[in-house]
């Protein structure tokens, strides 16, 4: 199976309003600095299930609830995050998507929390998902495998001989004398067994834990010293708590020692793993800090301490979450805090529409009253934004002002530039009354360069009622370097001869000239100039530059300008360069004459 990665935030994509959506990375001079809580911010995550590996990072296998959300049976795909410091942390991509399960329920959803094992060179990866449409009397706990531990991972069936209802959550435990062990259940029943040796299938009788107290689901093993321990979440009226039980056998039996994990914010679910890192214990958790919807939740971590006779103390939910415990490396997830305290100070080419506009379009349900949009509660509903300018194309800031009489809404935002086609998460906070049009929110979008863009906004999150849209971009100055063709960095081929500061015969087959070293900048798309003069009527050169994607070439089409020493002549074409000063471009001819005297390359304003 191919490995999917996101362009972040959603890039994937998708984040609180004031939450921004792009791939950071950091410096081994930045100073060291906590996790901050949510961890995962390029999409919505739950179901934790941390694993430290051979390689010496630590992974977080997590579930995926999608948006616009609907519930639980939407989720589909499970994405994999690593660390090498608690800190940093790279959104290695999907793995697993509910399509690629050949067994599974027709209509696909159901990839409930997740586990994930290693032996002799293969990485296990549980999940439950459905094999029916009746999904909950039909549960199996599939295993895929790969000799990756984030990718390539290909589903080899599901483990046979276990119960269908209720069976969720597996968990899979490696005891000090490399037996494994896999835990599952749901509903209020738990199971325990031992695993094959060939970790797809069971070897012996399935235990049920009937002495766990207030059991509901998310089972969860590990063992410090001699002691066992399985924690769980169980029914607390309103919102799931975090329970754990100790043992000296992996089978139990169990003795109850209490909550270790008060509810979450915003989510009456509640679902961990317990991992040592470092010579540090840790409890990966999810919350709604992000949405403040309970069926889009976020990954969080903090750590976790035993007392003197091996109990554990309650868990303290923080904003923080944990220090580093190496040194700064390579990220992809932006921290909260720092997307929540982010300045859009330097977005001042601003763009605004109104909803009456004739580039604005709604629909599924979204109604028009003057000049506002409304009813975007509708399933179904949006408001489509055509012939958006995106400037050079990439980061955009999307600001919408709106009145909400809901406590607290959201929309889905498409945009041209969004590569993983996720979309964004936009939080529209209520704003008292349906008339109160002082709702304010705002995030960062990918457009792609030009004016050919579009933006929508997706509703069936709550009630808001839409006056403006406003695109803004940081302006963008323009970058040029001229070269002209006697420097060092220019060669001639096929025919083509330097005269002077000039280069000439290029009308012949096969001649050409070349630039390295060119700067590219940040990459993407540039505009080539070219100066020259052509007694031909017209000439055509093909342009060859290391950005570009086909490999094929550009076509660029000379004037004439009435004389070989009329160097008057400009003709100009957008291409593509790589990043950095590396970047080659290629001229041939053969196609009608014209005599070189400069080429410049410049950044699109």
């Amino acid at each position: 199976m191919r490995k999917r990665f996101i362009s972040l935030f959603l890039s994937v994509t998708m984040l609180l309003s004031v939450l921004i959506g792009f791939n950071s990375s950091t410096s081994a001079a930045d100073p060291i600095i906590s996790s901050g809580n949510p961890i995962f911010t390029s999409i919505f995550t739950a179901d934790p299930s941390a694993r430290v590996w051979n390689d010496g990072r630590i992974y977080v296998y997590a579930s995926h609830d999608i948006f616009p959300s609907r519930g639980s049976d939407l989720m589909d795909k499970y994405h994999v995050f690593s660390s090498d410091n608690m800190v940093d942390w790279v959104d290695e991509g999907e793995i697993l998507s509910a399509d690629e399960v050949p067994w599974g329920r027709p209509e696909g959803g159901f990839m409930w929390a997740p586990d994930a094992a290693y032996k002799n060179g293969t990485y296990y990866f549980y999940f439950p998902h459905p094999s029916d449409t009746n999904w909950n009397s039909s549960w199996k706990i599939g295993v895929a495998t790969s000799d990756k531990p984030a990718e390539d991972f290909e589903v080899q069936g599901y483990i046979q001989g276990l119960p269908g209802s209720n069976l969720i959550d597996p968990n899979v435990f490696r005891d000090d004398n490399g037996t494994y062990y896999l835990y599952a259940g749901g509903g209020g029943t738990s199971y325990g067994m031992k695993l094959g040796a060939d970790m797809v299938s069971i070897d012996g009788p399935v235990k049920q834990f009937t002495e766990l107290e207030d059991f509901h689901e998310a089972t969860w093993v590990f063992k410090r010293g001699s002691v066992y321990y399985l924690m769980y979440s169980d029914n607390n009226p309103g919102a799931n708590r975090m329970r754990y039980a100790t043992s000296s056998n992996p089978l139990g039996p169990w003795t109850n020692r209490g909550v270790i994990l008060d509810p979450v914010f915003g989510s009456e679910t509640s679902h961990g793993s317990v991992v040592e890192y470092k010579g540090n214990w840790y409890m990966f958790y999810h919350n709604a800090k992000i949405s403040s919807n309970g069926t889009l939740r976020s990954v969080a971590v903090d750590r976790l301490y035993f007392n003197s006779d091996g109990t554990i103390q309650k868990v303290i939910q923080t904003s923080e979450g944990v220090p580093a415990v190496g040194p700064r490396s390579t990220a992809t997830e932006i921290k909260y805090y720092d997307l929540i305290n982010e300045s859009f100070d330097a977005y001042t080419q601003k763009t605004e529409y109104a909803m009456n506009m004739s580039n604005v379009s709604i629909g599924g349900g979204a109604t028009r009253s003057g000049a506002n949009v409304e009813n975007m509660h509708t399933q179904g509903s949006y408001i489509q934004l055509n012939g958006i300018n995106g400037g050079a194309g990439g980061k955009a800031l999307l600001t919408v002002l709106y009145s909400s009489g809901d406590s607290g809404s959201a929309f889905k935002v498409d945009a041209s530039g969004d590569t993983a086609g996720d979309g964004y998460f936009l939080s529209l906070p209520g704003t008292g009354e349906w008339g109160n049009y002082t709702g304010r929110t705002n995030r960062l979008i990918d457009l792609n360069s030009g004016t050919n863009n579009q933006i929508r906004l997706s509703g069936g999150m709550g009630g808001v009622n839409v006056s403006r849209v406003i695109v803004s971009l940081i302006p963008q100055t323009t970058q040029e370097a001229e070269y002209p063709m006697s420097g060092t960095n220019v060669s001639v081929g096929g025919g083509a001869t330097k005269s002077g500061g000039n280069i000439e015969n290029m009308h012949i087959p096969g001649s050409y000239f070349e630039l390295t070293g060119v700067g590219g900048g940040l990459g993407g798309q540039k505009l080539l100039t070219v100066v020259y003069a052509s007694a031909d009527a017209q000439t055509t050169f093909k342009v060859n530059a290391s950005g570009a994607p086909s490999g094929n070439g550009y076509s660029l089409t000379l004037p004439g300008t009435g004389g070989w020493s009329a160097y008057t002549g400009r003709a100009s074409r957008i291409i593509d360069l790589n990043t950095g000063n590396s970047n080659v471009i290629r001229v041939s001819g053969g196609m009608g004459g014209a005599n070189v005297s400069r080429v410049i390359v410049s950044s699109i304003p």
